[in-house]
């Protein structure tokens, strides 16, 4: 039974491994719920016993990824990982197992003792992610040095007053940390007190290279904004200048690195989400202060993205959580199109999201219409928003001169192509109406054109589970078991949840599984067996710290078996691994010695072991027939 170890450090600089107890971390695990943890980063849904959803771990368009509450426990069934809550949590933010319990403790408001806070990384932690880990807590560093020059010192006071010129609360200055570079480049010499390594300081973003190697600060005279990833870990800056300089751009934003694609973030999801997930839409905004502004308006649900189009990761992440969007970019003409190119990545990528738009009047962009009309007169704009048919109507409008009949003939016929795409039959009849009534038009006319149109593009047909963006979990791809690793996981299965059927199998003389893999769970439950007096597989998954492991563990407690065992049940599938396997395993190796004998021309090694393998089939025959 292994123990989990955090890392503290004496008074004379040695560290010392504290171990977290396996009572400490079970009465941690029991007393938080895996649905309500795996709800924050993945819209789940009900269908029969357990919950589905989009895998957060890789991009699908059918959900395949399931939690059991009942079990405590999840499991994709395309990509095959599975664990419970504190395997979610290391999987889905790229954490050790320390760290997980710390924050299911967090969230579950359970105090932990400080000996246990301080986790460093676990033993199996590659390289590449120590060297992720130690990039975001350069950002987190240069986070906190940032925001005490803005709220602290004489170099910050311009940029302290232009955010308050701007309307930014100091309480919103400190929910999103925000910052000042000054003039005086002081990261470097920062880190350099610290003697942070040159090559990690290359990779981190924070600074830009001469010809000679030198690292001078990237971000200087400018106001920082943080930029975190949906784990809320701090992984880039965008940084608007303070000081008018036309040779210099207005906002810059760190390169992309290790931690760092701008395709794959969505500026403040780590705080939308919650909000996101009590039933409020997903606002999409274009710029960082139209978030920062609706946020300290009272609007929570904001998000960004880092760039005017949207990418499919990003679309992806938001169709995770919710099927509710609304887009909320600036009224002006470049604001328009981006809203338009935003609604035809939503309709290209086949999201069965519930897409609307705010169209922001007056040309102004959001945060200027929060800050002169007041959170009242937004919210009043968002129970307002149109369906993304009404907004490209609208659009279309300005690419013709509704004066000429000319014009008025090709916006029709261009109109009607857009209502052909909607789904519901009352919402066309609708827009017909309209249209009709707009250009005194007869409706049959309209009705006539769109038609045809109709009858080319129809309605595709969903099952029950794909209208309901779920699906049953047996769609996925498996690999094809032998009757040898079908037999191991039945019988591993009723062995952990049936007592009497693992005092039976155990109490066999000479038993053994004959994979490794299932070998090692029946000996690690065994460990579990003399501490635990009924099974259950989230604490049991504690134990395990490999990889391939706990898949095993979870493949083997997703296996669909009828209630109880019977015997018969069980005696086949100890006959198998006891009898039949060997002989399968003898079979392999004679006719792999029979090859090589061919090869080489042994003619009388050739008979001595057709002699044996006729032999071995029929045990083989005998043995099927018991």
């Amino acid at each position: 039974m292994r123990l989990f170890a955090g890392i503290w450090t004496c008074k004379d600089g040695r560290r010392k491994t504290i171990k977290i107890p396996e009572d400490v971390i079970e009465q941690i695990r029991s007393q938080v719920n895996i649905v309500d943890v795996v709800s924050q980063f993945v819209q789940l849904k009900q269908s029969g016993k357990n919950l589905f959803g989009l895998c957060p771990f890789h991009e699908e368009r059918t959900p395949s990824f399931s939690v059991s509450e009942e079990k405590q426990i999840f499991h994709c069934f395309s990509c095959g990982r599975g664990g419970n809550v504190f395997k979610f949590l290391m999987e889905l933010q790229n954490i050790s197992f320390p760290e997980a319990v710390k924050k299911v403790a967090e969230m579950a408001n359970i105090p932990l003792d400080k000996k246990y806070l301080e986790v460093g990384h676990s033993n199996g932690a590659s390289e590449e992610n120590s060297r992720q880990k130690q990039l975001v807590e350069l950002h987190e560093q240069a986070v906190k040095l940032y925001h005490h020059i803005l709220t602290n010192t004489k170099m910050g006071e311009a940029a302290l007053a232009y955010l308050h010129k701007r309307g930014v609360s100091d309480e919103t200055i400190t929910t999103y940390q925000l910052g000042y570079a000054p003039a005086q480049r002081l990261l470097k010499p920062f880190f350099d007190e610290r003697h942070v390594d040159y090559q990690l300081l290359r990779k981190s973003g924070l600074f830009s290279e001469d010809e000679a190697g030198n690292l001078r600060d990237r971000f200087v005279d400018r106001v920082m904004y943080p930029i975190r990833n949906g784990s809320g870990q701090t992984v880039a800056f965008s940084g608007r200048l303070l000081t008018t300089n036309p040779e210099m751009p207005k906002y810059l934003n760190s390169p992309e690195t290790e931690t760092f694609n701008k395709r794959k973030i969505l500026f403040n999801l780590d705080l939308a989400r919650t909000n996101i997930r009590n039933q409020q839409p997903a606002i999409l905004f274009e710029g960082f202060m139209d978030v920062i502004s609706a946020y300290q308006a009272g609007i929570k649900s904001g998000i960004a993205s880092m760039g005017t189009s949207l990418t499919e990761q990003q679309i992806y992440d938001i169709k995770r959580i919710t099927r509710d969007v609304v887009i909320c970019y600036d009224g002006d003409t470049p604001g328009q199109k981006a809203i338009k190119r935003a609604i035809d990545e939503f309709s290209h990528h086949d999201t069965n999201l519930n897409v609307k738009v705010v169209s922001i009047p007056n040309g102004m962009d959001p945060d200027e219409f929060i800050r002169s009309k007041g959170a009242d007169d937004f919210n009043k704009l968002l129970t307002h928003a149109q369906a993304p048919v009404e907004f490209e109507l609208n659009y279309l409008k300005k690419q013709y001169n509704l004066n000429s009949e000319v014009d008025q003939s090709r916006y029709i016929a261009e109109a009607i192509k857009l209502i052909s795409q909607v789904n519901s039959g009352i919402s066309r009849d609708l827009y017909l109406n309209r249209l009709a009534d707009e250009f005194s038009v007869d409706k049959s006319l309209l009705q006539q054109q769109l038609t045809p149109l109709l009858k080319k593009t129809p309605p595709t047909r969903r099952t029950p589970y794909q209208a309901s963006g779920i699906q049953p979990p047996a769609q996925a791809p498996k690999k094809q078991l032998t009757l040898v690793q079908t037999a191991e996981m039945q019988l591993l299965n009723r062995m952990l949840h049936y007592h009497d059927v693992w005092l039976k199998v155990s109490n066999i003389p000479g038993f053994a599984f004959v994979d490794d893999q299932f070998q090692m769970l029946y000996l690690l439950a065994e460990g579990y067996f003399t501490k635990a007096s009924e099974y259950n597989v989230a604490a049991f998954s504690n134990l395990i710290s490999e990889n391939s492991l706990q898949s095993l563990l979870i493949d083997i407690e997703m296996l669909e078996l009828p209630d109880s065992p019977s015997e018969q049940e069980i005696d086949n599938c100890v006959n198998i691994l006891m009898h039949r396997a060997p002989v399968d395993s003898k079979l392999k190796k004679k006719r792999a010695e029979l090859k090589q004998a061919t090869k080489i021309g042994d003619v009388d090694k050739q008979k001595e072991l057709m002699v044996e393998i006729i032999k071995l089939e029929q045990q083989k025959r005998l043995e099927q027939q018991v």
